[in-house]
């Protein structure tokens, strides 16, 4: 069992960039699916990145490829979002989930087993 916890979030101008970490404050991560989700403003959550426990296969939405990045650090028991070039259509509390190895179905929300408290990103134009 994992807990996950998001840090990073803010207020940024569009065109900037923010860098969202999810470290698990309780067990590890390790061989872990790890993924992140954002929901917009009276939207449901949406897929946004995914990054495989095994091979390292990352899996991005059509709307961020090119822009944001997805990795982690097993050593630091922690997963990242890099965010670049910044929309306001981005703005949105964002999520991280865990799901146990096997597999992989980044995309799916209900396939996770473990999810943080969300931190608020906005970009403004």
């Amino acid at each position: 069992q994992v807990q996950l916890v998001e840090s990073g979030g803010g207020t940024v101008q569009a065109g900037g960039s923010l860098r969202l970490s999810c470290a698990a404050s309780r067990g590890t991560i390790r061989r872990y699916n790890m993924g992140w989700f954002h929901q917009p403003p009276g939207k449901e959550r949406e897929f946004v990145a995914g990054i495989s426990w095994s091979d390292g296969n990352r899996y991005y939405a059509d709307s961020v490829k090119g822009r944001f990045t997805i990795f982690r650090d097993n050593a630091k028991n922690t997963v990242y979002l890099q965010m670049n070039s910044l929309k306001p259509e981005d703005t949105a509390v964002y999520y991280c989930a865990a799901v146990s190895g096997g597999y992989y179905d980044a995309r799916e929300a209900d396939k996770y087993d473990y999810w943080g408290q969300g931190t608020q990103v906005t970009v403004s134009s």
